[in-house]
C-alpha cells in the first residue's frame, strides 16, 4: 500500500488506537482495516517471540485480529492503552497455543507408553514362564492318582496337611508320605538338584 507523502509539513493526523478501536467496536470494517495495519507487525512479532514456529505465528496472529474485531466493545481505554490491550490479547493466545502443544504433546507420549511393545527381557521371562508351567504341568501328570490329589490340595489350593486327610478321608502320615514321595518325583521329573 503506497503512502501519500505530504510536501511542506507532517502528514495530517489520524485517528490514534484507541479512537479506532472504539470505531471498531460499533462495526467500522475500515477502522478495523486501520486497526490492522497499526497492530498487525507488532502483535505477530510477539507471538512468533513465544512459539517459534512461523506458520503457527502467523495463524495464532489471524486469531488475534480476529478477537481484536470480536471483542473492541471490552476494550476499556481507562485500564490501559489500546496497543497493550492487543499485545495482552496476543501473548494470551501464544501461550494458549503453546500449553495445548504441550498438552498434546503429554497425551502423545501417555499413549505410546501405555501403547508400547513389551521389551525383548519381558517376552522372553513370559516364554520362560510359560515354558517352566508346562512342564510342572507334564510332570504333575506323571503322579499317581493319589499324589496328584494331595500335591494339588496342598500346593495348588493352600490347604493344610490336616485339611488334605480330612478332604480325601486318609490318615494325615498317608497324606504326609503322599506329599513326599510326589514331591520327590516332581523334583527328579524337572531335574531339579535336592
Amino acid at each position: 500500500m503506497k503512502q501519500a507523502v505530504h510536501i511542506g509539513g507532517p502528514a495530517p493526523a489520524g485517528p490514534d488506537l484507541q479512537e479506532l478501536l472504539g470505531q471498531v467496536a460499533r462495526g467500522d470494517q475500515e477502522a478495523f482495516a486501520q486497526v490492522y495495519d497499526l497492530v498487525c507487525g507488532p502483535v505477530l512479532g510477539l507471538v512468533r517471540s513465544v512459539l517459534r514456529d512461523p506458520a503457527q505465528s502467523e495463524e495464532v496472529t489471524q486469531e488475534v485480529l480476529l478477537e481484536v474485531w470480536r471483542s473492541a466493545p471490552r476494550f476499556q481505554a481507562s485500564r490501559g492503552s489500546g496497543m497493550t490491550w492487543v499485545l495482552t490479547l496476543a501473548h494470551r493466545r501464544a501461550v494458549d497455543r503453546v500449553r495445548s502443544a504441550q498438552a498434546a504433546s503429554d497425551r502423545e507420549q501417555r499413549a505410546a507408553r501405555l501403547n508400547r511393545t513389551p521389551a525383548f527381557d519381558e517376552v522372553t521371562e513370559q516364554v520362560e514362564s510359560r515354558l517352566e508351567r508346562e512342564q510342572v504341568r507334564r510332570c504333575v501328570r506323571t503322579l499317581t492318582e493319589l499324589q496328584r490329589q494331595s500335591v494339588t490340595l496342598a500346593y495348588y489350593q493352600g490347604l493344610a496337611y490336616r485339611e488334605v486327610a480330612e478332604l480325601l478321608s486318609v490318615p494325615l502320615g498317608t497324606v504326609k508320605t503322599r506329599l513326599r514321595d510326589g514331591l520327590i518325583r516332581l523334583r527328579d521329573c524337572l531335574g531339579v538338584s535336592a
